[in-house]
């Protein structure tokens, strides 16, 4: 189609120097892939788990009123280290980037175990060794994002964006899947699920590039800056408290002013000044603000419509994210038919119709419900892989780094600003009287619940039908 020619044309036409990374070539970039896939998916199973089975740790530990703390100070560093190592991307040699997070990776996992198992568990020993779980297991997901983007063929981009949003996808249905099972096991054993990564290792020391992309020094105070203004914003849309989003803001305005001023800063203002990133990434933030927010409110559904423990839920749910792995794996494959514009709104609209069909349905059965987060997800799956490649489009090579961390930033906060707004009112439950589906009661809340998700899907729509051309224009 011309549409696709079009876009493969301005992709393709960034210089690229002969010779130029001659330590990695295409072929060692994939080899390189599988790896780091494989550690990502098996630290995200991790994750996953003891999302699932966090109160009955903290019940276990003797605290149960700060289990949550064993989700929430994980997921804030796991915000954080997104954009972190995306950026080192920049700066550091991949090799050692991944050497590094293996070794965290390891080393929180058996002190987890040992420290839980055999000695008397404690819950800051399990939120200690699910933090630097965390900080070593997205090493995995932000170099192979670096990696497809800096070193494989135009050709395979979008191929494996896909695969990386399916394999995301697969353990998020592992985790959903496995909940009931989970519970019934020794929990202590879910920290050692990722020590197998280090057989991995080897085979990335061989594949991956000995060398820094740009010989510049890591600017540290501004990545100290940066990151803990984000670690306040994260935490801000996790207790609402608003003394931290006014930290935040004033860390990011010392940071705006650091950047003008500092002699060779990580991240300069011209960035920003990137009007055509500005609109792509705006597309992540509002395509993906509802993302975290279907699972919890068809849960809430299943326990208080259905009367449904959240073993039974989980056997519902966990097609939909089948259906985001098999979409995630295929969207290289129907990107290349009908390209990433048509592939971004054809998306767009998978995820518009779920929200749409599933407020209708809350009160018509589980599977139907189901069936309505499949369309959701599917979208989702879809997603993924012609966004994150239109945005990084918009960028030069040597700052993809920083692009796949600023798109991981926007996911997670995104994502987090949604599920603090649809989570709030799930509690208060302020749409009770009406509804478009004819509802009353707690179903028209939930009913409504799923509008308000579609009204940024919506808004993203319109953004990108407005923005397209400009965004996909040659520099």
């Amino acid at each position: 189609m011309a549409e696709t020619t079009k876009e493969s044309t301005v992709s393709s036409q960034k210089p690229k120097a002969k010779g130029s990374d001659p330590e990695i070539t295409s072929d060692q970039a994939v080899k390189a892939l599988i790896p780091l896939l494989i550690t990502f998916i098996l630290g995200t199973l991790c994750l996953q788990g003891f999302n699932l089975v966090f109160t009955q740790v903290g019940k276990d530990v003797g605290a149960p009123a700060q289990a949550s703390l064993i989700t929430a100070l994980p997921s804030i560093v796991l915000g954080i280290v997104c954009f972190v190592y995306g950026s080192l991307g920049d700066f550091v040699s991949l090799k050692k980037l991944v050497v590094v997070g293996i070794t965290l990776l390891i080393t929180g996992s058996i002190f987890g175990f040992v420290a839980n198992f055999w000695f008397k568990a404690n819950i800051w020993t399990v939120i200690i060794a699910r933090v630097i779980q965390t900080a070593g297991e997205q090493v995995a997901g932000s170099v192979y994002l670096v990696v497809a983007t800096k070193y494989l063929k135009d050709s395979l981009k979008v191929i494996f964006f896909g695969i990386f949003t399916a394999g995301y996808q697969v353990s998020a249905a592992i985790g959903v899947f496995a909940a009931g099972f989970l519970t019934s096991i020794h929990w202590q054993y879910l920290f050692l699920i990722p020590v197998v990564t280090v057989l991995f290792l080897p085979l990335l020391l061989h594949n991956l590039p000995n060398k820094s992309s740009t010989g510049e020094k890591v600017d540290v105070w501004g990545f100290v800056l940066f990151g803990t203004a984000t670690a306040f914003l994260t935490l801000f849309f996790s207790y609402m408290m608003w003394w931290m989003l006014l930290v935040s803001a004033a860390l990011y305005a010392v940071f705006a002013v650091y950047i003008h001023k500092a002699k060779n800063p990580f991240i300069t203002p011209d960035f920003f000044h990137n009007t055509r990133w500005i609109m792509a990434i705006s597309l992540i933030l509002l395509f993906y603000l509802p993302n975290y927010s279907f699972s919890p409110i068809f849960n809430a559904i299943g326990s208080e419509i259905y009367h449904m423990g959240t073993d039974t839920i989980s056997l519902y749910i966990v097609w939909a994210f089948v259906v985001a792995a098999i979409f995630g794996t295929c969207s290289g494959w129907i990107i290349g038919k009908i390209g990433k514009t048509r592939g971004i709104i054809l998306a767009g609209c998978a995820q518009l119709i779920g929200l749409v069909v599933a407020s209708f349905c809350v009160n018509v059965s589980p599977v139907a419900l189901a069936l309505a987060g499949c369309i959701y997800y599917a979208g989702i799956g879809m997603m993924y892989s012609p966004i994150v490649d239109s945005v990084l489009g918009t960028l030069t090579k040597d700052e993809s780094g920083r692009g796949v961390g600023m798109n991981d930033l926007a996911m997670n906060v995104a994502g987090s600003i949604g599920i603090a707004i649809i989570g709030g009112l799930m509690s208060s439950k302020p749409m009770t009287g009406f509804s478009l589906a004819g509802l009353k009661g707690s179903a028209a809340n939930y009913s409504n619940l799923f509008l308000v998700a579609a009204i940024a899907t919506i808004a993203g729509l319109v953004v990108f039908f407005i923005c397209h051309k400009k965004i996909y224009a040659q520099k």
